[in-house]
């Protein structure tokens, strides 16, 4: 059976906003889907709902199995069952500053997944080779680039072997060249069907590599479909607007 991330008439608010209203939407495995909108559309609160770092008030999610009802107090058991369903890849980077690469990769898989040190440095360097830094790993995150910081953070993301791969606006932080770095990477992912769900504001990229578009707008999502539907086939006017306004960026 498939894994599914599911998401049933889920509200999220933070004071009087309304940042998600009655979101229904179901991710499928092996699809990249990328979640594009103007700032403000709940992009971002939509992605850290799926792995808890926001929680919504009220809904029903479910990940591999598990279903939670959003508006009662969620056990801890089925918080760690979410969250070792799901890894998160910032903008920010958040590596350990005092670890190095390796470490930084392997850190997770020994603590959380208990695996040996030896099998985790094993699959560590492979999934470094993969984002091309393995002649980093004995390097400090100080003495890498933004677009290599990044890289390793994917490379720790897949190390936990989650079933979906969340990215949250993963190059903007990053001028150009280095984001390109990173855009190869997540492109060399999706041609491997893992499961992703990006938030993003580069369409060039949305437009490479999705099997699926989101598109929020107020909380809302005013569109869901593929990649050509989006870009190629939309009458949406507010839609066509934005795509405008976007390559004009």
């Amino acid at each position: 059976m498939a894994t599914i991330v599911q998401f049933q008439h889920v509200y999220k608010s933070f004071g009087d906003h309304e940042a998600l209203k009655n979101i229904d939407i179901t991710f499928q495995e092996g699809e990249t889907t990328v979640i594009l909108g103007p700032s403000g559309s709940g992009k971002s609160t939509l992605l850290r709902c799926i792995n808890l770092l926001e929680q919504p008030e009220r809904g029903q999610l479910t990940i591999a199995g598990t279903t939670i009802q959003l508006d009662k107090p969620i056990v801890k058991k089925d918080k760690l069952a979410i969250r070792q369903s799901t890894a998160m890849v910032f903008q920010s980077f958040n590596l350990f500053p005092h670890m190095k690469v390796l470490e930084n990769v392997i850190e997770g898989p020994v603590t959380v997944l208990k695996q040996s040190r030896a099998q985790a440095v094993e699959k560590g360097k492979t999934l470094l080779h993969k984002v091309g830094l393995e002649h980093k790993m004995d390097s400090y995150p100080s003495q890498l680039s933004g677009g290599q910081q990044q890289r390793v953070a994917i490379a720790r993301a897949l190390a936990m072997e989650p079933q979906f791969l969340l990215f949250d606006e993963p190059t903007s932080a990053l001028d150009p060249e280095l984001e390109g770095e990173v855009l190869r990477v997540l492109q060399d992912l999706a041609e491997e069907d893992k499961s992703m769900i990006i938030v993003t504001h580069n369409l060039n990229f949305a437009r490479r590599v999705a099997d699926r578009i989101l598109f929020l707008e107020n909380g809302e999502i005013l569109f869901d479909g593929t990649t050509d539907a989006f870009f190629e086939h939309n009458n949406n006017e507010r839609i066509q607007a934005f795509i405008q306004a976007m390559q004009l960026y």
